[in-house]
């Protein structure tokens, strides 16, 4: 699930929405969380209770009792099949945390979950509610250690400038109480930042993770909305931008979380090669850019993101081999001064990249329906690759207007390629 600021928490208070029996097995039951279904111990949950919820690709600390039982699964949380039915992510109850919650008799006599007092987090003593985000609480992290790494939160130049000097603002409150505020910020940075501070993640560009359909229990029945689907590329996120104008026009190079503006970052990429260069390079990304901006005067900045795939990005290879990689676009904004950025919507963002034969993620449909059921749809996201006619990882949906959208991955991709 998403947070406000657009980033995956792992961890988070669930209500159980639907409970039923699996046929031929007396000791488990299939319990619903939104539209993700979960096997659970028999009478474990019922209808209506409060629970912690993982999400898959998690990994749960190994140094907490709660999460003993998962020693021979090396911690890990995934999409897996068992007694016949696909269990994805863990379903526990809150009584198995008393290090962070605690029972309350509230004023009209219900019991009461609620965050105990005291705890590292800090977190005040307050009633639990569905929603709530307990991924740092508990300590559950990306079962991949190159996940952690290029999903980890990026410093900015404010962050950075904290981070060399940080017994100033350790111990000094006027500093400390300046830098809780923007205004604040600037001030410090005129007196204590230094030019290479600036060079980081462009603090312009949204980096890119779609919600699942499975947490949008909202969307279903589906309305009349048409949506257009693309299909989901299996590879490894890329960002491309531009900002400025003349000779003061800026260009970026970035992997999910790394932005490579510097020679030393460009060697330590993740990968043997620097793909995301290559790419740049291969498909003359700076030209193009600088181009568009020029035939688009009002334009303050535009970002081209979209995914690289290939041998030794993902296990799904698209029939790459011997270190051959390739892109495709899926997201296209322009920015402009004073307003919101604009996502050109997929059929606009394929017809302005075709001039510069710069390839985007394939257009399955252009005026989609959504089923009445969640699990309708991960069904539909089943199906071919356009790229090889191999099994596809999944759907990306988005509204007309391109504004609104959302992803739906393939089961039977993950039960493959996630294992």
């Amino acid at each position: 699930m998403l947070n406000e600021k657009g980033e995956r928490e792992l961890a988070y208070i669930v209500t159980i929405d639907e409970i039923k029996s699996i046929e031929g097995y007396d000791r488990v039951e299939y319990a619903r969380v939104n539209g993700w279904w979960v096997i659970v111990g028999l009478n474990q949950f019922k209808v209506g209770d409060l629970a912690v919820y993982i999400e898959v690709d998690s990994k749960v600390p190994s140094n907490k009792e709660s999460f003993a039982f998962l020693e021979k699964r090396d911690y890990r949380i995934k999409t897996q099949k068992m007694c016949k039915v696909v269990s994805q992510g863990l379903l526990m109850s809150l009584s198995d945390f008393p290090e962070l919650f605690f029972e309350d008799l509230a004023t009209l006599n219900n019991l009461e979950w609620c965050y105990k007092k005291g705890v590292k987090s800090n977190l005040p003593a307050q009633s639990v509610k569905v929603g709530d985000f307990l991924t740092k609480e508990l300590g559950i992290t990306y079962y991949l250690a190159a996940d952690n790494e290029r999903k980890r939160k990026s410093p900015d130049k404010y962050a950075k400038m904290a981070a060399r000097h940080s017994k100033l603002f350790k111990n000094n409150k006027i500093v400390q109480w300046l830098y809780k505020h923007t205004w604040g910020k600037k001030l410090l940075f005129f007196f204590l930042g230094k030019k290479k501070d600036n060079s980081g993640w462009p603090a312009w560009v949204i980096k890119t993770d779609e919600e699942r359909c499975q947490n949008l229990p909202q969307l279903f029945p589906g309305d009349a909305t048409k949506w257009i689907v693309t299909e989901k590329i299996d590879g490894s996120s890329t960002t491309f931008t531009m900002r400025g104008r003349g000779k003061r026009k800026e260009f970026y190079v970035c992997s999910r979380n790394v932005c490579f503006d510097t020679p030393e970052k460009a060697e330590k990429c993740y990968y043997e090669n620097n793909i995301y260069l290559e790419m740049a390079e291969k498909y003359k990304i700076q030209e193009v850019l600088a181009d568009i901006m020029e035939k688009n005067p009002d334009l303050d900045f535009v970002t081209l993101q979209g995914e690289t795939y290939g041998d030794g990005v993902q296990k799904r290879t698209y029939g790459l081999k011997d270190g051959q990689h390739d892109f495709m676009a899926f997201n296209l904004i322009f920015g402009y001064k004073n307003e919101q950025p604009e996502r050109k919507d997929s059929i606009t963002m394929t017809t302005i990249l075709n001039l510069y034969k710069i390839p985007c993620v394939p257009i399955l449909e252009n005026s989609y329906q959504l089923p009445s059921t969640c699990e309708e749809l991960l069904k539909y996201a089943e199906g071919k690759s356009k790229l090889d006619g191999e099994m596809r990882e999944g759907i990306v949906l988005r509204t007309q207007d391109g504004v609104n959208s959302f992803k739906a991955v393939s089961n039977a991709f993950l039960l493959k390629y996630h294992q």
